[in-house]
């Protein structure tokens, strides 16, 4: 029995507690680092999206004044911290556009190409021809 008249203390469960809490210490530590990974990632994912709509929009308007677009394209989207994977002129003055962007930066040591890169395409150009569904509902 212990001093104060309690129930006997074994000498094999003592620093169970310290154990249990120790693990529980590790798991919180593994969740942050997992939530941190994924917001990196989503936060790259925005800035590669960014980059490719920015990339596409500038590609779009140089190609309708007689520029080259993917220059002009690769130009906007490496000045927003990606690269271009893709540059696609397609029919009717279209440009589609795909960047690149890595998960994490150049400063995280042995990490840095553990997430991969991010990427995201986009489109721009003119209006198609012809009625289209904002028509329909300025009809109705």
């Amino acid at each position: 029995m212990n001093g104060d008249g309690g129930a006997p203390v074994r000498s094999g469960e003592r620093g169970a507690g310290t154990v249990v809490v120790l693990a529980l210490a590790a798991v919180v530590v593994l969740l942050a680092l997992a939530v941190g990974t994924l917001g990196s990632a989503q936060r790259a994912r925005g800035s590669a999206q960014a980059a490719a709509d920015l990339g596409a929009l500038a590609g779009a308007t140089a190609w309708r004044q007689g520029a080259d677009p993917c220059a002009t394209a690769a130009e906007a989207v490496r000045r927003n911290g990606a690269e271009v994977v893709a540059c696609v002129p397609e029919d009717g003055g279209t440009l589609g556009v795909r960047a690149s962007r890595a998960a994490v930066g150049p400063d995280a040591g042995p990490w840095a190409g553990w997430l991969g890169d991010a990427t995201a395409g986009a489109r721009a150009g003119p209006r198609p021809a012809g009625p289209g569904p904002a028509d329909d509902l300025r009809r109705g």
